[in-house]
């Protein structure tokens, strides 16, 4: 491997799955390489892979991945005409998943920051869901559409952006993205600037605990 601080897209190209991930190893290796008392050869254990910098740098992976979808318009050449129109609604959805994502990693990181690995490790189970105004609600001064905006990511998290069915027993989550984007009157902009308003807040969490032990 070469430094761990460069990207290798060659090593992408000879082993996909394991340069994919290799996040903790680069990690490791870099806090070793810092004095820090870790094998970057060792399969990590669950507390090493709740390191808040692994969480931060998996929703910045994930913030410029829809970066590049939404900056970018496919032409769908190999689908007939027709249906081309519908694979695009579709791509955008998979964009908004990202977002969702990247904003849930962001969220989950600093939950793991405000409270420790060990408390967040003994509460996860109340953390395994997609309901991003939930997570989210430690942030001060969150907006009622700021909020709805959450509540729309949530369900491209959760099944709009891989599906285009929630599943017979939550049907009714279909019209709920519309009621909610009508309710709000949601728009492109009003997406990134709820992304944007929960990475900020990363600052001021990181800023609070700038001496944790887990960074």
């Amino acid at each position: 491997m070469r430094s761990p601080e460069l990207p290798d897209r060659d090593m992408f190209a000879k082993d996909p799955g394991g340069y994919s991930r290799s996040g903790w190893m680069r990690w490791a290796m870099l806090s070793a390489l810092h004095g820090a008392d870790v094998d970057p050869m060792a399969p990590p254990s669950s507390d090493d892979l709740k390191s808040p910098i692994l969480w931060l740098t998996q929703a910045q992976a994930m913030t410029q991945a829809a970066i590049t979808l939404t900056e970018n318009k496919p032409p769908f050449d190999t689908m007939p005409p027709a249906m081309r129109g519908i694979c695009d609604t579709q791509y955008c959805g998979v964009a908004l998943m990202l977002v969702g994502f990247s904003l849930e990693v962001s969220l989950k990181a600093m939950l793991i920051l405000r409270q420790g690995v060990a408390a967040y490790t003994e509460a996860e189970k109340k953390h395994h869901h997609h309901k991003l105004h939930e997570l989210a609600d430690f942030i001060p001064g969150l907006t009622e559409k700021e909020l709805g905006t959450l509540k729309m990511l949530a369900h491209f998290v959760a099944w709009a952006g891989r599906y285009p069915d929630p599943g017979p027993k939550q049907i009714d989550k279909h019209e709920d993205i519309f009621a909610l984007s009508e309710q709000h009157e949601i728009c492109a902009r009003d997406v990134f600037q709820v992304a944007a308003r929960v990475m900020q807040h990363v600052g001021a969490v990181l800023d609070a605990h700038e001496n944790s032990p887990q960074l």
